[in-house]
């Protein structure tokens, strides 16, 4: 039973979901409207009841005052009833006895009630009564007169009050459709900018193109969705426009050493289709070319992970924790002394807590630390340095190498970009740019400058994270007497 019950509410509610927004707005703007009506005609016919109730009550009470009058000067008994003229007033002359007079053909009027009674015996003050039947009703009002009493009645007509409400029922009728076409028109007016804006969204959706910007138009909510729109297309071209430089520079940075790769690897196979590998290549020849290809297999290696990181959008898909950044620090050091077996690394390194992702905060410090080798003398360690600096963590990678050039750092963390001092050097000019992408993520920033030593100091300053709290552990005392 309750679950039949349930389903009309559902559907109405599954209806009114499927409805367009300029079909609620005119059901909307006539149902208010409908409700205002409703309550106008209520309170409106309220107050003409009661006006009409306080109009006939005033008249009886002037009736009663001067049939009564006359009734203590001539007495109930002798008092002169005029006949009934057929519509009007009606009135009574109540006797001491308890029996009644009445005009000259007037219609009859209920029963005295008792409490009329009353007043013609002097026990009970002046009495407004009204006495409703199913075909006529009376408002009766008593008045004592010399030892009996008068009554001055009227019908009472409720036909104004019923004409009055048929003429609000048809004026609110007009009113509900007055405010439906009111509410359409309204709803059309005010969502033209939106038609507008959801035929600019679905052309450029087709189209494919993000250059035209949809016209700001409106105001309040529809300006701020268009200029919401607008920053959302901006963005996009942004995207589109480093996705394709992305794909320019891949291109030309993975031309040099596949082009390199692809003579050595045919000058190979050319001597050895005609027999003359040995005699055209000597052994330490062979041995310096297949070096060759596996630093250039290497290096397209290095350069296609880089490009990955770069073009995932996002640092990386791990979640950020709070962390020890000397932790991190020591792992790349760790991994850098690995790859790079001439270079020393020489760390000083505090315990400092960073709210980020290890991997990438790892990868980060590990390509500074491997930029700072490609420069460093082989007698000249790679000093790290680490330490809190009131509400930041500092980060400092130092080389002994001959330094940056001044026109140089202003594009040291673009991507694939390389000072023409390092153009013999092994790289993609990604490393730096990744690290830069990383300390964005991490609302952190970047620089260089010259290191006391001469050469280029690097360094990253990350916000500081507080410690987590340590867990409690049960003391001695309390493993005995739990034990």
């Amino acid at each position: 039973m309750s679950r039949t019950a349930g389903r009309g509410p559902r559907r109405l509610i599954r209806w009114w979901r499927r409805r367009s927004l300029r079909a609620r707005l005119t059901v909307i703007a006539a149902t208010a409207i409908a409700v205002s009506v409703f309550v106008a005609f209520q309170v409106a016919s309220e107050l003409l009841a009661w006006q009409l109730r306080d109009t006939v009550e005033e008249q009886l009470r002037a009736d009663a005052r001067v049939l009564a009058a006359n009734a203590e000067r001539a007495g109930p008994a002798q008092v002169e009833l005029p006949p009934y003229p057929g519509s009007g007033r009606l009135v009574r002359v109540i006797l001491p006895g308890g029996s009644v007079r009445t005009p000259a053909g007037q219609p009859v009027l209920p029963p005295v009630s008792e409490n009329a009674g009353r007043v013609a015996r002097g026990t009970s003050a002046d009495l407004l009564e009204s006495n409703g039947g199913d075909e006529e009703g009376y408002a009766i009002y008593t008045l004592r007169a010399g030892d009996g009493a008068v009554q001055v009645a009227r019908a009472v007509d409720d036909g104004p009050v019923n004409q009055f409400g048929f003429g609000m029922l048809l004026i609110g009728l007009l009113c509900v459709a007055g405010g439906a076409l009111v509410g359409r028109t309204v709803a059309r007016t005010g969502l033209a900018p939106i038609d507008r804006l959801t035929s600019a969204a679905v052309r450029v959706a087709h189209t494919r193109e993000l250059d035209a910007d949809i016209p700001d138009e409106g105001g309040g909510e529809i300006r701020r969705l268009i200029q919401s729109i607008n920053d959302m297309l901006a963005a996009l071209r942004d995207s589109r426009q480093a996705q394709r430089l992305l794909a320019e520079d891949a291109a030309h940075e993975l031309k040099t050493p596949l082009t390199s790769l692809r003579l050595n690897v045919e000058l190979l196979i050319r001597l050895d289709r005609r027999g003359a590998l040995d005699s055209a290549l000597p052994a330490e020849s062979r041995t310096r070319l297949l070096n060759d290809l596996g630093a250039q297999v290497a290096e397209l290696s290095t350069l296609v992970v880089e490009l990955t990181d770069l073009a995932r959008g996002d640092v990386s898909d791990e979640s950020t924790e709070v962390l020890d950044f000397a932790d991190v620090v020591v792992a790349a050091a760790t991994r850098a002394e690995s790859r790079m077996p001439d270079i020393e690394v020489a760390l000083d390194a505090t315990s400092v807590w960073v709210n980020g992702r290890p991997a990438a905060l790892e990868r980060a410090v590990l390509n500074l630390i491997d930029n700072a080798g490609k420069w460093s003398p082989a007698d000249q360690p790679v000093q790290v340095r680490l330490r809190a600096e009131g509400e930041s963590v500092v980060l400092e990678v130092d080389d002994g190498g001959p330094g940056i050039d001044a026109a140089d750092i202003p594009r040291l963390f673009d991507r694939f970009y390389r000072a023409d001092s390092a153009r013999g050097l092994p790289g993609s000019g990604l490393g730096l740019s990744i690290v830069q992408r990383v300390v964005d993520a991490h609302a952190g920033r970047a620089t260089v400058a010259r290191s006391a030593r001469g050469g280029a100091l690097l360094r990253v300053v990350l916000p500081a994270a507080a410690p987590p709290t340590p867990i409690a552990r049960p003391t001695t005392g309390e493993d005995t007497a739990t034990s």
